[in-house]
């Protein structure tokens, strides 16, 4: 299969070929929300946390003697119906939210999302992405072509696997992120509202994603 190519300028310079197994997957929406609710999931942090009784402070003294004094008995303050004291089952840091996901329905799942996004119209193949020196201002001097003078950017950049400066030339542009072609995941691929790939990338996607049997 074959789509346009453009430069920089967002002006159509001609044609490239595509690997059909990537760029023309039927949309699978619910694999997709799959991998997207996996890799959310595994990158979600172990913040909250409670103490039990065991953590909690105090409590190594018997509040009062067991019989004699007419109130109920208690052994310890640390008790979880005592102001203070430790919490039932309460949220834990060694609780694990991970979820997986084999590698056929991932690498599929991506495969889907490329071929919706292209088949939309998200997805532009540019010519070059190439960048001389990793500087905000070359970045910005260089997108300023394709997108104009917007005030709010939305994309996500896919440059060849040899152009490291533009991963550091447009970290501190909002809106724009640059992923390796060899670090495609599904949250990043469905964020952005364009998708930028160098015509470079899609031959290191298609080899890096080998086929799964």
């Amino acid at each position: 299969m074959t789509t346009d190519l453009y430069n920089l300028k967002n002006e159509r310079v001609g044609t490239v070929e595509l690997p059909e197994r990537i760029f023309k997957i039927k949309w699978n929406p619910d694999l997709v929300h799959q991998a997207l609710r996996t890799q959310l999931s595994n990158r979600r942090t172990k913040s909250a946390d409670t103490k039990d009784r065991a953590e909690v402070r105090g409590g190594g003294k018997k509040p009062w003697k067991q019989k004699g004094t007419g109130r109920a008995r208690h052994g310890s303050i640390r008790s979880p119906i005592w102001k203070g004291g430790g919490v039932t089952h309460g949220p834990i840091k060694e609780r694990d939210y991970g979820l997986k996901i084999n590698k056929k329905m991932r690498q599929l799942a991506i495969f889907s999302a490329l071929s919706k996004r292209l088949k939309d119209g998200e997805i532009k193949v540019i010519e070059s992405l190439d960048m001389q020196e990793p500087k905000t201002k070359s970045a910005s001097k260089l997108l300023s072509g394709f997108f104009g003078k917007k005030s709010r950017l939305n994309a996500l950049l896919v440059p060849k696997e040899s152009n490291k400066n533009i991963y550091n030339a447009v970290r501190n542009i909002e809106g724009i992120h640059s992923l390796s072609p060899k670090s495609l995941n599904i949250y990043d691929l469905l964020k952005y509202k364009i998708i930028l790939i160098d015509k470079d990338a899609v031959e290191v996607i298609n080899k890096h994603y080998r086929e799964t049997n």
